[in-house]
């Protein structure tokens, strides 16, 4: 699993912003789970005051990446979590490809009826 956190950073925020996220990713390094993340800056200058930044972060599966948001450290770092732009940010991996081979599709976890996925979060 993958979650890609963006967010707008003014200049004046950067290194604020720069240490609150490092913060928050070691957070999300401690939790059961957790396989890797980084953090970045856009490169694209689209001639506004804000830059874009990213946070990533790979996860085993949905249930390690929800069960960090409730850890403390991850809780502390939430008001910086909370920044981030309102779009979708949890995403399952369907191909990956290693340098020189050829796209590995994996099969998706979602359950295609809604309601039995509901059920099963609920056991």
């Amino acid at each position: 699993m993958l979650v890609v956190y963006r967010f707008a950073v003014t200049e004046g925020e950067t290194e604020t912003f720069s240490r609150d996220a490092g913060d928050a990713l070691a957070a999300l390094a401690s939790c059961g789970g957790y396989v890797r993340g980084g953090l970045g800056r856009a490169l694209d200058d689209f001639d506004t005051d804000d830059a874009v930044w990213m946070l990533w972060t790979e996860w085993d599966d949905v249930g390690s990446y929800r069960r960090s948001l409730s850890n403390f450290q991850v809780k502390m770092a939430t008001p910086l979590l909370s920044r981030a732009l309102p779009e979708a940010s949890g995403f399952e991996v369907l191909a990956e490809c290693a340098p020189g081979e050829q796209p590995r599709r994996t099969g998706s976890d979602r359950e295609a009826d809604p309601e039995t996925a509901r059920r099963e979060a609920a056991r």
